[in-house]
């Protein structure tokens, strides 16, 4: 038969444990897509939107990809985000089937090298 002391102390630590799980769960729940996954269009978005899009971006970052913008103009490709103090390109990756450039909605792939004409 377990003490009183053991019966709180075991429920402490399960209470503990469920608000840790609850909270963990609902900063990933901020970040993840509601239906397929969410895009964003780097050359249009606010910093709010690119926060709460992109993953491995918070608000700082966000801000900074916005002052970026406005100080060098369009994006013209997504590893071009890597210029952004504080973003690499590993981030980039994670981040490229949410990055939207231009009008059309489409996702940024990666560059490919030009073709050499002979």
């Amino acid at each position: 038969m377990k003490s009183a002391f053991t019966a709180k102390a075991s429920l402490f630590a399960t209470t503990l444990a469920l608000s840790l799980l609850l909270a963990t769960g609902a900063q990933a729940a901020d970040k993840a897509p509601m239906h397929g996954v969410d895009k964003v269009n780097l050359n249009t978005a606010d910093a709010a939107t690119i926060d709460r899009v992109l993953l491995n971006i918070g608000a700082a970052k966000a801000e900074a990809i916005v002052a970026y913008r406005k100080e060098h103009g369009s994006f013209k490709s997504a590893e071009q985000l890597a210029l952004v103090k504080g973003i690499g390109l590993k981030t980039v990756e994670k981040n490229r089937d949410r990055i939207v450039l231009g009008g059309s909605g489409v996702p940024a792939r990666p560059a490919t090298a030009p073709v050499a004409r002979r």
